[in-house]
């Protein structure tokens, strides 16, 4: 039986950007005085008549302050303890070199030092002397599923131009998802709130979707009109006891691929409403600020052709921004500026900057996001689609970028108009309202694919609960 509720919709809005109406707070957030701006957030709530969408805002920013908080919680100690095996001599002069070059993130709170909980290996992804030393002492790394995909990817070229057809090699999985509450984290008896990822439907390259179980007798599958998908159950908290949701689904999925012929693609229609929404701004993360119009002239220069300038613009950001773990996306202003004044980011993160120079040349950009499931490695991921006129939407996974195929060219830029198989569409937009209304904030405001929770005490922050994926395939 499915749980009916019938659930107030609360408007809520939030400062993505991180900006309040109040100079002194922002300028203390910007200082890093994290403390001092609580208080003042703290003595204007307390002193000002302020209606309630202003003091959730105002909370929300002392959330957002202890986000950054759990994400930078590394010393210089810490960050020299793991150098030295690379860097004998490291010292703290050692660590100002790279922190100058924003490869060694940190941040000053409340007058301290800390570094990014991943700086220390995202040093040896974003920084090529690091890296070249590290590769002396460990070896030169060979990943996984690069291998995979070196074999997989020309496969899937092949059996598209012999069946001339953009949709092969189907797979069907079996996904085994469990989100799992701490114990004590949520008074006994209290209802805890859980939202988790679930497959979309209407998509060439995902079909047969069948929901097979769950260990809640009561659930709700959001309707496909969401664009960030959801499988929706309640429990209540067991003193002293952990508390698990869990369901499992099978779909198909198939590769897509598309060898698109620059002399085959024609003008937009640029008077179209969808021509319109999908290359317009889209603030606080899809801006056309100076230095996504510097870029752009440097990179896509006198080039009409639209295919031919999204290739430009993937090229450039592959060569030139590396793969780093990132912090988390509701601490970041402005995801593709941050990308470009730190050159570096995660899959989200070089995807949203692949959208915004493209939506700034013209060319109509959007989202998508879910999990990668390739065999040995199940993780979370984002990747996004361009318009082509002549061909359609087509995939494009500006994270995998150009593959080390040694084929032709075609194979090499797969991830520009191609796709492979092991994938969980779950987003078709970012910052999207989720099904049932969530009351309190967000813990990922921008994608979802972990999960939400919440009690009627508050939103329960990631440190609070964890997820797995288990993944059969069904060939």
């Amino acid at each position: 039986m499915r749980l009916k509720l019938f659930l107030v919709t609360i408007l809520i809005s939030i400062a993505m950007n991180a900006q309040t109406k109040y100079l002194e707070i922002n300028e203390e957030i910007e200082n890093g005085n994290f403390s001092n701006a609580c208080d003042l957030i703290d003595n204007i709530i307390a002193k000002e008549n302020l209606s309630e969408t202003e003091i959730y805002d105002l909370e929300f920013e002392k959330e957002r302050m202890n986000r950054v908080r759990l994400d930078f919680r590394k010393t210089s100690e810490d960050v020299l303890t793991y150098l030295t095996k690379y860097f004998p001599d490291a010292d703290q002069d050692f660590l100002k070199q790279f922190e100058k070059d924003n490869s060694l993130e940190h941040m000053i709170i409340d007058g301290e030092k800390f570094y990014f909980n991943r700086s220390h290996r995202n040093l040896f992804r974003i920084n090529k002397k690091a890296k070249a030393e590290k590769e002396k002492i460990d070896g030169d790394y060979v990943d996984g599923l690069d291998v995979f995909l070196e074999k997989y990817i020309p496969q899937v070229v092949k059996k598209s131009e012999e069946l001339a057809d953009s949709l092969i090699s189907p797979i069907k999985l079996k996904l085994n998802y469990t989100l799992t509450v701490d114990k004590n984290v949520v008074p006994d008896g209290e209802v805890i709130r859980c939202w988790m990822p679930y497959p979309r439907e209407g998509h060439k390259r995902q079909t047969n979707i069948q929901f097979l179980s769950t260990n809640c007798d009561e659930y709700i599958i959001a309707s496909n009109k969401n664009p960030q998908r959801t499988i929706y159950m309640e429990k209540r908290a067991i003193a002293g006891e952990k508390t698990l949701f869990n369901f499992e689904v099978s779909y198909v999925a198939c590769a897509e691929y598309y060898e698109i012929d620059p002399d085959k693609v024609n003008d937009y229609n640029i008077s179209s409403d969808e021509y319109k929404l999908y290359t317009s701004e889209r603030l606080p993360h899809i801006m056309f600020s100076d230095r996504i119009k510097k870029i752009s002239e440097k990179v896509v220069g006198d080039e009409k052709n639209s295919y031919l300038k999204a290739k430009k613009l993937f090229t450039w950001i592959h060569n030139n921004i590396p793969w780093a773990g990132a912090r988390e996306y509701s601490t970041i202003k402005n995801i593709p500026e941050y990308s470009l004044e730190n050159m570096h980011g995660d899959c989200g993160i070089k995807t949203l900057l692949f959208i915004t120079l493209c939506r700034y040349n013209g060319i109509p950009a959007k989202w998508q996001s879910g999990w990668m499931l390739h065999p040995g490695n199940i993780n979370l991921h984002d990747w996004g689609e361009i318009y082509v006129e002549g061909y359609g939407w087509i995939p494009v996974d500006q994270s995998f970028g150009i593959t080390n195929v040694k084929e032709e060219e075609e194979a090499q830029y797969f991830f520009l108009g191609g796709m492979d198989a092991y994938r969980l569409i779950v987003n078709d937009d970012y910052s999207q309202p989720l099904f049932p209304a969530k009351v309190f904030p967000r813990s990922e405001t921008i994608d979802f694919q972990r999960g939400e929770v919440e009690w009627k005490g508050g939103n329960l922050y990631f440190n609070k609960w964890d997820y797995h994926m288990d993944v059969e395939y069904i060939e």
